[in-house]
């Protein structure tokens, strides 16, 4: 029996597009403005240095600014890129300049599956601020109280099977009584590889395959949490 449930954000619980016409978009527009007026705060100036370290060489800010810019141009999963966009997403939230767009039925399920005492969790690539702040200014409202924690890729990268057995452990679940949800076949794959129960968003498909590596839904309303 499922216990606890573990989502993806993009392409399973929300829209690809909403992340990459809107958030990430917002975050290139912004990025260069935002660290240079919060170069003498801490918690930029600890992702800085942490550019520096993924880099690989010391940077000033001018070059630290360029090497983010790049990674975004890479869509590159680099921590303190993720860490930034998400303190500058929050500025986007605050004032009103978009919402958090989740699915009807991602809404609907999640309630659902909290009410049912299953405990929700969210993995996923950008930072534990930036789930936050999605679903706390969610078209839908605040969803933040539906969920027990999140997880980022300082748990591990998200293909790699050794992220989930250190999600297994901080939830101290049987790893069989987790579901995890995604749109990405290999973090399906490494999930299942820790002993996780998957299941595949394939949200625009125009059918589902019988014969998929993980069972298949195209909505929330389809998972069963037997």
């Amino acid at each position: 029996m499922i216990k606890a449930l573990v989502t993806d954000i993009e392409g399973t619980t929300s829209s690809i597009s909403f992340v990459h016409e809107v958030l990430f978009p917002y975050a290139r527009e912004h990025l260069a403005e935002f660290v240079r007026n919060h170069l003498n705060e801490e918690k930029v100036a600890e992702q800085l240095r942490a550019v520096c370290e993924e880099a690989g060489q010391e940077l000033d800010n001018e070059q630290a600014i360029a090497q983010l810019l790049a990674w975004i141009a890479e869509d590159k999963k680099a921590t303190p890129l993720k860490a930034l966009q998400g303190m500058i997403w929050e500025a986007g939230y605050r004032d009103g300049s978009f919402t958090g767009h989740v699915y009807d039925d991602a809404v609907a399920g999640l309630h659902r599956w909290h009410e049912a005492g299953i405990k929700l969790y969210v993995y996923s690539s950008g930072s534990v601020a930036a789930q936050q702040l999605l679903f706390g200014y969610s078209d839908a409202g605040d969803l933040t109280p539906l969920f027990s924690g999140y997880f980022d890729t300082r748990i591990g990268h998200k293909r790699d099977a050794e992220a989930y057995h250190h999600i297994v452990d901080e939830l101290g679940i049987d790893a069989g009584a987790i579901l995890f949800l995604s749109d990405i076949k290999e973090e399906l794959d490494a999930a299942k590889e820790a002993g996780m129960q998957t299941c595949w968003l394939v949200r625009e498909a125009a059918s589902l395959d019988p014969n998929a590596a993980h069972p298949q839904v195209n909505s929330f309303d389809a998972i069963k949490l037997d």
